[in-house]
Formats: structure tokens, sequence, C-alpha cells
């Protein structure tokens, strides 16, 4: 079961992410990113009930640091890619967001077998090779510097690493109830960003509806993960959902026509053999 719900949280953070770069061509980042969470939230808010929910003040705490984590990743990521330098951005963010829970998991106890030790192995070329060199098309205004994208790409890593590694604590007892936590404190995240930045975060335009299609999606995504991570091991669940990379790749490919070079080709020879070797262990 937790392959089946990892691999179908990496499907929905890469339609997410897909949407999300693409809208954020054209609105600004803070508003898309606001927008897409308060979608998570209702989404989330709505799911709880459906749950038995146990809560703790640690499972609530944990549900806090993933929002908190959350929120500077989405922020990070949706200005990466409506950047256009996904092939800088998008790596980053894959690798980081599977090797911070294998290392949670590791710390915690978790020892996978060694053929699902190898499907992770496999796994963080894989992002690596898959997403390098893509790229969604802006105008050259929106465009930054590498070094720019290489902090964002490194941010987003880490956001949602630790978001994956702090739902990964969270016990089946307490439910769905902390992913709804995590998400309106990364509404509060965003918000508190924006003043800071001195943007806005209403929406103003008929385009930043988009945010809504890639909250809605991220927000399940961020609950089918909670699930995995509850019915199987962090190690491989955060391997599995940090392969998005591949699907906003392919995405790429089948909407926008954007070529897939060989070397991502061969990423996505050694992401199908990592979910292969996951499954099997």
């Amino acid at each position: 079961m937790v392959v089946v719900l990892g691999l179908f949280a990496a499907l929905a953070y890469g339609l997410s992410d897909f949407i999300g770069g693409l809208v954020t061509r054209r609105v600004p980042v803070w508003q898309v990113a606001f927008l897409a969470q308060i979608t998570g939230t209702l989404l989330a808010l709505a799911a709880v009930p459906l749950f038995s929910n146990d809560l703790t003040v640690t499972t609530v705490l944990w549900g806090v640091v993933a929002g908190i984590c959350s929120g500077a990743a989405n922020v990070a990521i949706y200005a990466g890619l409506g950047g256009g330098r996904m092939g800088v951005v998008a790596p980053l963010s894959g690798v980081g967001a599977a090797v911070i829970p294998v290392l949670a998991g590791v710390i915690g106890g978790e020892r996978p077998s060694s053929t699902a030790w190898l499907g992770v192995g496999l796994a963080l070329p894989a992002i690596w090779l898959v997403a390098s060199g893509a790229s969604l098309p802006v105008p050259s205004e929106t465009r930054r510097g590498k070094h720019a994208d290489v902090a964002l790409g490194l941010l987003a890593g880490l956001g949602f690493g630790g978001q994956f590694a702090a739902l990964g604590q969270i016990p089946t007892s307490a439910g769905v109830a902390p992913v709804a936590i995590s998400q309106l404190t990364s509404v509060f995240v965003i918000a508190g960003g924006a003043a800071l930045a001195g943007a806005s975060v209403i929406p103003r335009t008929r385009g930043a509806a988009g945010g809504v299609i890639a909250g809605a999606l991220a927000g399940v995504a961020t609950l089918t993960f909670q699930l995995a991570a509850q019915s199987g091991e962090l190690t491989v669940a955060g391997v599995l959902a940090a392969l998005y990379p591949a699907v906003t790749v392919l995405l790429a490919w089948l909407v926008l026509r954007e070529r897939i070079r060989v070397v991502q080709a061969f990423g996505l020879v050694l992401a199908a053999a990592a979910v292969t070797m996951v499954s099997l262990g």
C-alpha cells in the first residue's frame, strides 16, 4: 500500500507543480501560493471527519512544523518553476525532498531491505537526471540568475523534505487532522512572508484561479503522503513521493511539446527501476 500511495502522491505533486509553474508565469508567486494553500487547507479540513483523529500536543506540533516547511517550499518551487529554470530548481528540490525523509527514517530506526535500499539508491540520481535540462518557457523579464534558482531549489528541497519528515512522525491514530493543521500553518507562513516582502496575496487576475487547481492537487498529494507514511516506512514513502519531477517533465513533454533529452530518458528508466526495486522490497 505504501508504494501505491507514495506514487499517487508523486503524481499529484507533479501535476500541482506543473500547473502552479504555468500560472506563476502570469500571476505573482505570493498570490498563487496563498490561493493554493487556502484550497489545500479547505480540502484537508473536509477530509478530517472521515478519519478518527486522536490529537496530542506532539502531533499538533509536528503538523505546525510540516506547515512551516510546506509554506516556504511552495513559494520557492512556484517561484523557481515560474522563472523558467526547472532544470536547476526541480532536481535540487526533488533530491532534497527524498534525502531528508530517508535520513529521518533511518535515524528513527527504520531498516529497509537491501532491495528497497537499492531502489532508494537508484531514485536519487533518477530524480536529478529526469529534471535536468527541463524548462518551462516564460517571458525573459521574469527570469532570474542561476544563483537565485539554486537558492530556490535548495529551499524548496529542504522545505518539502522537512514537510515529509515531519508528517512521517505522525502516527495512524492521529488521522489526517495534522495535515489540516499543517496546511493552515502554511497559509499564515505565506501571508507573513508576503507582508515582509511588501507583496499582496489577494488574487487580482482571473488567471490566479489556476492556483486553486494546483492547491487541490497538492492537498490531495499531502493527504496521500501522510497515509503512505503511516502505512509503511518513511524512507520508502519519501523517496517515491519525491519522484514528482518526473511527472512534471512528462507533462511538459506531452502538453508543451518539450523535447525529452537522452539524459532525461535515462533518468526515467532509472526511476522505473527504482520503483520496481522499492516495490519488491
